[in-house]
Formats: C-alpha cells, sequence, structure tokens
C-alpha cells in the first residue's frame, strides 16, 4: 500500500499543477492565472461546497466556521503548490499575509465590539430595556412599531444580531401564542436591524469592512440614513395593518440593571469616538482606536471588582434590590466577557475572507468584475449584490467586490453598501439576524412564513435604491 501512496500522490500532484494558462505581471511580482486550470476548478468546487453546509447549519448543526476553515487551508494548499512548481515559492505567502492582515483588522475591532455587548448583557443593560417595554402596557401594533423603530435606532451602534435577538425577546414574551404578530413582528426587526446597520460603519460587518477599506469615510455613511429609514418604512407600514390593536398580558417580571451598566454603555460609545478619531484625524486603523477603547472596559472591570465585596454587603435585603443583589454576588471580570464573544463567528469571517481570498488571487473576481461592472453597468452590479446576499452570506459578496475593487463613483459604492446591507432582508436565510431569529422563535418566524411578505420587502428595497438616487444624486 505505501509505495503506492509514494506513486499516487506525487502523479496527483503533478496532474494539478497543468496547465497554467497566463502569466501577468502584478504589484507584488508575477502572478498565474488560474481561472482555466485544474486546481482553480477544484478551489471553487470545494468553496460551493462548503457554503452548502453554511446554509445548512440549523439542519446539520455543524458550526458555520468548520467547513470554511477547512476549505480556506486546501485552498492556500493548491495555490502554494502551483506557486512552487513554478519557481515562485514567496509569491502565495505574500497574498496570503495581505489576507490575514486585512482580516486582523476585523478581527480584533470585532471582538472588543462583542466584548462590550457581553459586559453590557452581563450587566442586565438589555433585559432591563426588554422588562420596561413588557411592563409598559403597550398595543400589539404599538410593540409591532416600538420593536421595529429600536432595531433600526439600536442596530447602527450595536450589530444587527444582537439587536435583533434583544428585540425578539420582548416579541416572544409578549405574543406568547399569538403566531401571526411574532411573524410580522420578526420581519419588520429583521428589516429594521439590517436597514439600521446599513448607514452605520458599526452596523453591519459590511459596512465596517467598506468603511475600514477607507473607501467610504465615516460621515459619508450618514447619507444612507434616508434610503435606509425608507428600506424599513415601507414594508413596516404596510404589515403594520395586519397587527390587531389588542394589549397583551404582562408576566410582571422585575429586572433592575446591575452596577455600572450606565458607565458601561458610556465607555462604549467612548469607545467608537476613539476609533473614529484614530480614523478620522490620526489616519490610523479604527481597529487600535477600538483596542484602546477596551482598555476602558479593563480599567473599569477593575474597579468593579476590587469593590464589589464593599458594594455587596451594603445592599440591603429587600425584594426591589434582590435581582442586584443576586447578581452581584459574583465580581465582574473582563475575561468573561471576551471568553463569551461569538467565536465560531469570528473564526467563520476568517475561512470566508481566506477562501475568497484565495479566489481573488487566482484570478476568479477579476473575471466576475470585467463581466458584472463592465458588462452590466455599475448600477445593475450593484442591485444584484444585494439580491445575492438575500440568499448568501452578505460577508463574502461585499469581501469580493471590495477585491474587484472597480472603478465606482461614491455614490455607486455607497449603493452596493446600501443593497448588501438590506438586501438580506428579503429572505429569512439572507442576514445573520433572520437566521438567529428563526432558531429564538422556532414554529412561529419560519422561512415559508417570511417569504409570503417578501414582495412587501422587496418593495422596500426598491424603495431604499430609488430614494439614494433622489436624495444623493450629486455623488454619481
Amino acid at each position: 500500500m505505501f509505495p503506492f501512496f509514494r506513486t499516487l500522490v506525487p502523479a496527483s500532484i503533478f496532474i494539478l499543477l497543468i496547465p497554467v494558462t497566463v502569466f501577468a505581471s502584478g504589484g507584488g511580482g508575477e502572478t498565474l492565472d488560474l481561472t482555466k486550470h485544474t486546481v482553480g476548478y477544484i478551489s471553487l468546487l470545494l468553496f460551493g461546497i462548503a457554503y452548502l453546509f453554511v446554509m445548512a447549519e440549523e439542519v446539520t448543526h455543524l458550526r458555520k466556521s468548520k467547513p470554511v476553515l477547512f476549505v480556506a487551508g486546501i485552498i492556500w494548499i493548491l495555490i502554494a503548490a502551483v506557486y512552487a512548481s513554478h519557481d515562485l515559492p514567496h509569491a502565495a505567502e505574500i497574498a496570503i499575509r495581505h489576507n490575514i492582515l486585512e482580516y486582523a483588522e476585523l478581527f480584533f475591532f470585532l471582538l472588543v465590539a462583542m466584548t462590550y455587548i457581553n459586559a453590557m448583557e452581563e450587566r442586565l443593560v438589555f433585559q432591563t430595556l426588554r422588562t420596561k417595554l413588557v411592563t409598559a402596557g403597550l398595543s400589539f401594533r404599538q410593540i409591532f412599531w416600538i420593536t421595529g423603530a429600536l432595531s433600526f435606532v439600536i442596530s447602527p451602534v450595536a450589530d444587527n444580531l444582537t439587536t435583533a435577538l434583544l428585540m425578539c425577546a420582548v416579541v416572544m414574551a409578549l405574543g406568547k401564542d399569538n403566531k401571526k404578530f411574532i411573524l410580522l413582528a420578526c420581519i419588520n426587526i429583521v428589516v429594521g436591524a439590517n436597514a439600521g446597520g446599513a448607514f452605520s460603519p458599526f452596523g453591519d460587518i459590511t459596512t465596517l469592512m467598506v468603511w475600514q477599506k477607507g473607501i467610504v469615510s465615516f460621515s459619508e455613511f450618514f447619507a444612507l440614513f434616508l434610503p435606509s429609514l425608507v428600506n424599513w418604512v415601507v414594508p413596516a407600514f404596510i404589515m403594520s395593518f395586519a397587527i390587531e390593536k389588542s394589549k397583551p398580558e404582562g408576566n410582571g417580571e422585575i429586572i433592575i440593571m446591575k452596577r455600572g451598566g450606565i458607565v458601561v454603555m458610556f465607555l462604549f460609545l467612548m469607545t467608537i469616538a476613539t476609533a473614529v478619531s484614530f480614523h478620522n484625524f490620526l489616519h490610523l486603523p479604527p481597529m487600535a482606536g477600538m483596542m484602546m477603547g477596551l482598555s476602558y472596559l479593563k480599567l473599569f472591570g477593575f474597579y468593579l471588582k476590587k469593590t464589589h465585596n464593599r458594594h455587596a454587603k451594603g445592599i440591603p435585603y429587600d425584594a426591589g434590590k434582590a435581582e442586584e443583589r443576586v447578581g452581584d454576588t459574583v465580581a465582574f471580570d473582563i475575561f468573561r466577557n471576551v471568553a463569551r464573544a461569538e467565536w465560531d463567528t469570528l473564526f467563520f469571517f476568517y475561512g470566508v475572507i481566506l477562501c475568497v481570498g484565495g479566489l481573488g488571487f487566482m484570478g476568479y473576481l477579476g473575471l466576475v468584475s470585467h463581466v458584472m461592472y463592465d458588462s452590466w453597468g455599475a448600477t445593475s452590479a450593484n442591485i444584484t449584490v444585494g439580491l445575492l446576499s438575500a440568499i448568501v452570506d452578505n460577508i463574502p459578496v461585499m469581501f469580493a467586490v471590495l477585491t474587484m475593487s472597480p472603478e465606482m463613483s461614491q455614490g455607486q459604492w455607497l449603493l452596493v453598501t446600501l443593497t448588501a446591507g438590506v438586501g438580506g432582508s428579503l429572505l429569512s436565510i439572507g442576514s445573520a439576524a433572520g437566521v438567529a431569529l428563526m432558531g429564538q422563535a422556532r414554529g412561529s418566524y419560519t422561512f415559508g412564513g417570511h417569504l409570503k411578505w417578501t414582495p412587501v420587502v422587496a418593495l422596500g428595497y426598491a424603495a431604499s435604491i430609488a430614494t439614494h438616487f433622489l436624495v444623493n444624486a450629486g455623488m454619481f
């Protein structure tokens, strides 16, 4: 058996290495066109299979990071083998280091943001907001509008996934067995969260990538506020007529925010301001500002930990403080919040960036760019990007566009930022918020239920694009 494998493996590698069709001169040296090469076809097939597993995560329960991490490694092994056979041993190394640098900036930025969100959850900030909404005595239609509006307002600061989960918890607590209300409210939350995230560098991974790339400045994102608002309001207005005006029954739940919760919120805003200042005034990566902002939370966490025992002893045993006292029996630990970050999501981003980066290095993104942006035109291509993001996650789609870097006006770059962000609302599987809510509101919010209202959501999608061309005409 072993002699057989010693013969088979070199022969297989030799077959993979032929033929390489074109040599091109790039900025970092010679690059090979592998778009018609066996290695290229295998890489495309593997990436497609990996993404099928990602889309089927809810069925297979295989975490989405696992297939893309594996395929990313295989793709770069194949690339390195081809380049080594053509006496270009360092070309693949330089290329993959560039992709890793892009990922590192995204990773540290998101890690800090996730840590702050976890710290606010640990201090019961979001749970307190939920309780106040539950006990306010609102009608179903009022709850529909308030949860949608809060999704739109909160997601530019927090990420759209966390915002959607928070608002869905409110809807589930109040809707109980009212499946129609839960379905419509969840659709509204998904649309609102995705729309709100589209006009902020912090609201979605795609906007964060565009901002960190330096293509759109921090202030320019707010030109998308009105188109994003239209994207949410149009379908929300239509769906609201299907919501009854009766009031749900409250459950009497009382939650009190833990000590330091308001300070953590303030420090998060200060961290965002620091990241913006690093980028706009010092021309440093926003990630560096976010990491500095993490030190704010670390120092405040040290204060909470040192004063924990003294504070816990001073809390009287009364019902009004019961929740606060129980919560403070365990001292604040910053590293517990770091550990609770969405590691599967962070590793998924690594796999996607390296997979798409590898396919781009082979030359496939250049072909796609030529077809979409040269043949179809920027407007058609950017609208198509939004439609694709309803089927495929918007992160690889946007990363592919950024890697292609087509020549476009600022208005067109804002258009693709808008469509990639809000296009995922067309289907329940089109965004992380939608997928998460299908799990949280299982049986009430489903793919089929969302699909029935897709024409209404599509009307908002078209209206937002038209609004962008109308109000931002000077940018085209």
